[in-house]
């Protein structure tokens, strides 16, 4: 099983579609709003280097997958969905 955190804001198009891609294959995520936090804003910046979301972690076997972007093959690869 697999820990999913998303870092979003509200307007990003690219946010909306990975929280929809998540809700249509039930996956469980944390989403945290970088526009209205700013100290989880620093620690996005802090883990990636830059300010884009979505950034997405997925935590598979004590590893810590940092995905920037909604890059859905890798997701699909990471979270074993076909």
């Amino acid at each position: 099983m697999s820990n999913v955190t998303i870092y979003t804001t509200p307007t990003c198009a690219y946010c909306h579609a990975a929280k929809q891609y998540f809700s249509d294959n039930k996956v469980e995520y944390k989403e945290i709003d970088a526009a209205a936090d700013i100290n989880a804003a620093k620690e996005m910046v802090e883990k990636t280097g830059q300010m884009g979301v979505p950034v997405i972690i997925v935590e598979k076997d004590g590893q810590e997958n940092i995905i920037i972007g909604f890059d859905k093959p890798k997701l699909a690869s990471l979270l074993g969905i076909a």
